[in-house]
């Protein structure tokens, strides 16, 4: 039975559309994945509104937003998978839309799901996935061996996958995607459900790649791994990039390194009524045992700490902490990252 999404090949059925309708990529620009202005409904759903990000050459964007918040659609749109209603996709400067061969020639995809045949060997599916984009079968031989050493299967090539670990399989399929030596690689989820180690020495292998000058577009719910692997993040909640930037960028946007956690009993209260309260914070999550507040006010913490144990409501206990990842997606989206 066949794979429901090919990792390595990617749809180039991009359509007829009017190349005059669409703006020439600029001559300038360095990105390899350029992406202006995507939108795309299913009937009333608009499932991405007007989202504008690039992806430069050897670097890591992670793009990251809850459930059904738009992820998913914008990188089928990028691999051509689907057409949009407006914007247009440049990958390696040429428009998915209207030039998809070229495109797909720069590109490589690893879907969430793991698309490989099982009763097949590690090295039959690389060399299969190889052919398929567009790789003679010496090269896709020489450069399955390749991969099996990089990811540290060779000693498992003759082995059906069916018999490979949850770790082991995510490796392959990744591999998958890079016969053809991609330079801008889409990653959904490549870590999902496997165990730390296995999680590592993908993150590291990721690493690796973006060293050696691939660009990667990156999805995740795991937040420390955005954290680390990531210099840049987009937010996407209701098919809306909300915000970009680097993690100290995101952070400064809820108050930089002036995070409060106030410990007390909140049922009930309304900061918003709170003299003077609206001037110096901004509430980010309340629940009926804690407020988390970050400070707006440009002041030394302390005057921070001393309007609060002020506050109408007795506080018992006061924790300042730097901005998470996750408290930036509660201040943008009012809801967890895992939602």
């Amino acid at each position: 039975m066949a794979p429901r999404t090919a990792p390595a090949v990617v749809d180039s059925r991009g359509g007829t559309r009017d190349a005059r309708s669409v703006e020439p990529e600029p001559a300038k620009s360095s990105a390899i994945l350029r992406v202006r202005r995507l939108s795309k409904a299913f009937g009333p759903l608009q499932a991405v509104a007007e989202v504008s990000f690039e992806v430069g050459p050897g670097a890591i964007y992670g793009l990251l937003g809850p459930n059904g918040a738009g992820k998913t659609t914008t990188i089928s749109m990028i691999a051509g998978l689907l057409r949009p209603d407006a914007g247009e996709v440049f990958v390696d400067h040429a428009s998915v839309a209207t030039d998809p061969a070229r495109a797909k020639r720069a590109l490589g995809v690893v879907p969430q799901e793991i698309a490989l045949y099982e009763e097949l060997t590690g090295r039959e599916n690389l060399e299969f996935w190889g052919r398929m984009a567009g790789l003679d079968a010496r090269t896709a031989r020489t450069r399955a061996g390749e991969l099996l050493d990089a990811l540290s299967l060779a000693d498992r090539a003759r082995d059906p996958v069916k018999k490979y670990s949850g770790g082991m399989k995510r490796r392959i399929n990744l591999g998958c995607a890079l016969l053809h030596r991609p330079k801008l690689l889409l990653l959904d989820e490549p870590t999902v459900g496997i165990d730390p180690q296995a999680r590592a020495n993908i993150l590291e292998f990721i690493r690796g790649l973006a060293a050696q000058g691939t660009g990667i577009l990156y999805t995740t719910h795991y937040l420390d791994e955005a954290e680390s692997l990531c210099p840049r993040i987009g937010i996407i909640d209701h098919g809306r990039l909300l915000a970009e930037g680097t993690l100290a960028e995101l952070q400064e946007r809820i108050g930089g390194d002036r995070l409060f956690v106030l410990e007390g009993d909140w049922e009930g209260a309304q900061p918003g009524s709170w003299p003077g309260f609206t001037a110096s914070f901004s509430v980010i999550q309340k629940t009926a045992r804690q407020l988390v507040i970050a400070a707006t006010a440009p002041r030394d913490p302390a005057e921070d700490l001393r309007q609060l144990l002020n506050l109408p409501v007795r506080v018992t206990n006061v924790t300042l902490k730097r901005p998470s990842l996750n408290d930036v997606f509660l201040q943008l989206t009012g809801r967890d990252l895992r939602e």
